[in-house]
């Protein structure tokens, strides 16, 4: 029996800032992760020695302390980085935000004034209740740019009609911007006092790892093994066991570890299934109802150097199943061994089981290679390689009934595991960007030590993440200070 004093489920970037603070101050922990690299989403692959992300990863916050703690670990190896995305409708690029004049002669002018009645006719006479995704798009930026800008990408990523997705998740993602405020930036120039208050999309540059984002959690894992944690990789959860008290220990594979304090930033459906003994059935029904976006990236080594200037593209065309491109190089060109090449990751989203998802890795990268060629972006005799990289469980999904089991499972852990936290994005089912995530960990480690944070009143309000003040330790203090003391169970 190996004895930490906190377990810790899983090594993204929740599980290893945990890890890393722990050990700062001077607490013992182990992580458990089932795969053989750290990171989970955020990590970097490699191949004949490019390195590429797993969908890119910016590093951009308004939480001071997250970003302290970048710059603590990569120090000079974060770099600074120019932003482009664009959009690619009908073998054309359109700016995002939406400028006049670039949607006028991409669009033409007959539709640039179809959309413009549409947005006029959504904003006078908004449809109620905005309960999906769909309504809430539509009412802020009319039916017609929904359907051009909004639907057929959103559709590729979930795999649901945008009327089955919650508005919640267009409230958190996209709030702050609207056509209006896109216009106006446009013609008038950016009106707003300082860097801080520019919302998500008008963001020109970002810090980002000179070797990917993997390189974070590498050195991460460095600093909190030197501090006393031990990672344990090719260890999945097997069965978390509990009693009155709370959880007991984790055990795995014939190992099994056990502490005070418990972590969590496995899949919350996971985590409810390893259970025993098994809760009630009302959770255990709630934890097999909650659902994902699985994803994999083919990554193609191409035969030229400068390709388009975009970091990444979203693809809008229903005609191919790809979904986002990432140009590697043009985030770091570090990544990239031989200068006179690119690589590209190809972006699919899917279900683990579907036929993109057991479609053999020879045949993805043929399909990668003839979907890019087919939208006039590379000449497919220029892809010289390819590899294939799958990450399942991406995305945790807004369906109609996430909330609503995700409810269900707060209140068991809240009332019957007081030992464990649940953090990250796959923890809590919430699809939190990496410094969120971080947060809910910096806080988990806070409570361990004597704080009383509420890890569920991070990123809770329908305000996107990067637009706004940012939160600073006196925010973190007034957090703590405002939340209800819960009784402790009596031994």
């Amino acid at each position: 029996m190996e004895r930490s004093h906190v377990v810790i489920l899983g090594a993204g970037p929740a599980g290893l800032t945990a890890a890393y603070l722990l050990g700062k101050d001077g607490v013992a922990s182990c992580v458990l992760e089932r795969d053989d690299i750290v990171g989970g989403i955020s990590r970097t692959a490699t191949y004949n020695g490019y390195r590429f992300d797993i969908g890119g990863h910016r590093f951009f916050t308004k939480v001071a302390i997250v970003e302290d703690l970048w710059r603590e670990v990569l120090g000079d190896d974060l770099i600074r980085c120019k932003r482009l995305s664009r959009i690619f409708y009908k073998r054309k690029f359109f700016s995002y935000p939406l400028k006049p004049f670039n949607a006028l002669f991409g669009l033409g002018l007959f539709e640039t004034l179809r959309c413009v009645a549409s947005y006029g006719r959504a904003r006078f006479s908004p449809v109620m209740p905005e309960e999906t995704f769909d309504i809430w798009v539509s009412n802020r930026f009319g039916q017609r740019l929904f359907n051009i800008f909004f639907r057929t990408y959103t559709e590729k990523v979930w795999g649901m009609p945008c009327s089955e997705i919650e508005a919640e998740w267009a409230a958190q993602r996209i709030k702050g911007l609207s056509l209006g405020t896109a216009i106006r930036n446009a013609l008038l120039g950016e009106t707003a006092k300082s860097k801080q208050d520019v919302v998500k999309t008008l963001i020109d540059e970002f810090l980002y790892p000179r070797l990917g984002p993997g390189m974070m959690w590498e050195r991460t894992q460095a600093l909190a093994e030197s501090l006393g944690a031990k990672v344990h990789f090719n260890t999945p959860v097997r069965t978390i066991n509990w009693d009155t008290s709370g959880v007991t220990s984790v055990d795995s594979d014939g190992a099994s570890f056990n502490g005070t304090h418990y972590i969590s930033s496995i899949a919350m459906d996971e985590l409810v299934e390893a259970l025993v003994p098994q809760p009630p059935p009302v959770v255990v029904e709630a934890g097999k109802s909650l659902r994902y976006r699985d994803f994999l990236t083919v990554a193609l080594i191409v035969q030229q150097p400068e390709l388009f200037p975009d970091n990444w593209i979203y693809v809008h065309d229903p005609n191919v199943r790809l979904g986002r491109i990432q140009n590697f190089g043009n985030w770091s060109p570090e990544m990239i061994p031989d200068p006179s090449t690119s690589c590209l990751g190809l972006e699919y989203f899917c279900n683990k089981g579907d036929d993109l998802w057991t479609m053999s890795d020879e045949d993805l990268v043929a399909l990668g290679k003839s979907e890019i060629s087919e939208l006039g972006l590379v000449n497919g005799a220029d892809v010289v390689d390819g590899t294939v990289v799958r990450m399942p469980k991406a995305y945790p999904v807004y369906d109609s009934g996430y909330s609503a089991a995700v409810s269900t499972i707060r209140e068991f852990v809240a009332s019957r595991l007081p030992n464990l936290q649940l953090v990250g994005r796959n923890g809590m089912h919430r699809y939190n960007n990496q410094d969120h995530s971080m947060l809910t960990a910096m806080l988990a480690v806070r409570n361990i030590t004597g704080a009383n944070y509420d890890l569920w009143q991070v990123n809770v309000d329908e305000e996107y993440h990067e637009e706004g003040r940012t939160i600073s330790e006196a925010d973190i203090r007034l957090m703590e200070s405002t939340q209800p003391r819960v009784p402790n169970r009596k031994q």
